[in-house]
């Protein structure tokens, strides 16, 4: 746990790039993994530090990412990057625009919102050890088996940062330096203000690197240093899709290893997806193919799965979910779901409950002991507490302009193949036959019947469907039947 009140005076996330190589209309740090954007995951990891400030440097497709922002940290601050290119300058800007109010003192922390699984806890340490060291700039470092393409980070005999050498511009020997450059880093205030002032765009690039504040903190005398991390993907970004999907899955894997720790038994790890906001309780059971997204909360004893997709859905201890696709839904303890289920937003079903097979449920309170078991339909009603539901059954919602509410009463049987044409109330305790259509209110305890009578029309097959399979057959059976004598009963001859 991150103590409160210790935290850096600002934080300033980088994500101004086109991100071209996702080749997406939507803007890179918008995809999400985990069920959060990815830069969702970086202002989640910069807010559990507690900076005082909080800035998000914006420029490609500004105003989706703004209204992105603004649901996500409507607090954070947000700077639109100008026309001159660089890192450099995007955290210039950021800094002017902190400091418009009152000049920054203390750390800045510079990091990116397409790093998804930097987390806050080494942050924290990339702070704290700043602080410590009273570091000009402390850079966040990462060892890589394979740094090509990296910039390399050249140190001291003293073991300080004497600077960071691109991998076009490295020696054969720097080419062996497996420490690497995140681009992560924590500045002193004072420090990146005045250092920024004298970067130039005198480069191949036209750019203004961030890079050259390290060298420029060195020549007047300040100290820089690195925090390393053996732990790769919390400096990983994606910048394609190739490279996001690796991350997802990483990120899945920790999240659900996590859970796993935490007294969560996942049985096929490999083949279930959980997402960061998923919270679950020990002893919970999750099945193979299940997944877990939004605010789905499960208690603990559930079972879920296997083949379960679930979006803000909660489950009641020692309910059991199978085989259901699910989102907006409240499942109770002990209730069960499924197999082939579909919840739709607004369902509510009570404790022991039961919504079972080939069923969908949409806005719809169903009472404790309920039991909706098979084949039906139940849309925009109210169900009591004990009612049985029987197969077949359906609430005709919908007149074709206006949805209308049906409301069941506790302790009710329903026969097969009953409609239930809304507006309409059943009363407690009452009962309707198979094939009922109900369009007026049945009172409290009352039986309702909609029958007619059967008509058997002897012969229609053989006149209005001659030559087929049925018909021969009904002519054969006709046949068989006539050539059968009539039975008699013994003690009714004359």
């Amino acid at each position: 746990m991150i103590p409160e009140n210790t935290g850096p005076a600002a934080v300033i996330v980088l994500a101004a790039g086109a991100g071209t190589r996702m080749k997406s209309r939507t803007p890179k740090i918008l995809h999400e993994i985990g069920g959060r954007s990815m830069v969702g995951h970086a202002l989640l990891a910069a807010r559990s530090i507690n900076p005082r400030r909080l800035a998000i440097v914006v420029r490609h497709e500004r105003d989706l990412v703004a209204r992105h922002l603004e649901d996500v940290d409507p607090a954070a601050v947000i700077v639109d990057q100008d026309d001159i290119p660089g890192t450099g300058r995007a955290v210039e800007v950021a800094l002017q625009a902190l400091d418009a109010d009152q000049h920054l003192t203390g750390t800045v922390v510079v990091t990116y919102g397409d790093v998804p699984l930097l987390s806050g806890e080494l942050l924290a340490e990339l702070v704290a050890t700043h602080e410590r060291e009273a570091n000009a700039v402390t850079v966040l470092t990462a060892v890589l088996d394979d740094a090509t393409g990296y910039g390399r980070i050249l140190r001291g005999e003293d073991g300080t940062v004497t600077g960071i050498r691109e991998h076009k511009d490295s020696s054969e020997a720097e080419r062996l330096i497996r420490e690497v450059n995140s681009g992560i880093y924590a500045f002193d205030a004072a420090v990146l203000r005045d250092a920024l002032a004298h970067v130039t765009t005198d480069n191949s690039q036209g750019e203004k690197y961030l890079t050259d504040v390290l060298s420029l903190a060195r020549e007047s005398g300040g100290r820089v240093a690195a925090v390393v991390t053996a732990d790769r993907w919390q400096v990983e970004g994606a910048n394609d899709r190739v490279q996001l999907s690796a991350l997802g899955a990483e990120l899945n894997r920790r999240t659900v290893e996590a859970w796993m720790r935490a007294g969560v038994t996942v049985v096929d790890p490999a083949t279930t997806w959980i997402d960061s906001s998923v919270t679950l309780d020990a002893d919970v059971r999750i099945l193979p193919n299940t997944q877990l997204h939004g605010a789905t909360t499960v208690a603990r004893d559930a079972v879920v799965g296997p083949d379960t997709t679930l979006t803000d859905v909660t489950i009641g201890e020692g309910a059991t979910v199978t085989r259901t696709h699910g989102s907006g839904a409240v499942i109770g303890a002990r209730a069960a779901v499924g197999p082939f289920t579909y919840l739709r937003p607004g369902t509510v079903l009570g404790e022991t409950g039961k919504i079972g097979a080939f069923y969908e449920t949409k806005n719809v309170t169903i009472g404790r002991g309920s039991k909706l078991s098979h084949l039906g339909y139940a849309g925009d009603a109210e169900i009591g507490e004990d009612t049985n539901i029987g197969c077949g059954n359906i609430t005709a919602n919908y007149d074709g302009e206006k949805k209308h509410r049906t409301i069941i009463g506790s302790g009710v049987r329903t026969g097969s193949n009953t409609v239930f044409v809304a507006p309409v109330t059943v009363g407690d305790g009452a009962y309707s036959g198979a094939g009922a259509v109900i369009r007026k209110d049945v009172p409290a305890g009352a039986l309702v019947l909609t029958v007619a009578a059967q008509r058997n029309t002897e012969g229609w097959v053989a006149a209005n469907r001659p030559g087929t399979r049925s018909a021969e057959l009904a002519q054969a059976a006709t046949k068989d039947s006539s050539s059968t004598p009539a039975s008699t009963e013994e003690g009714n001859q004359p």
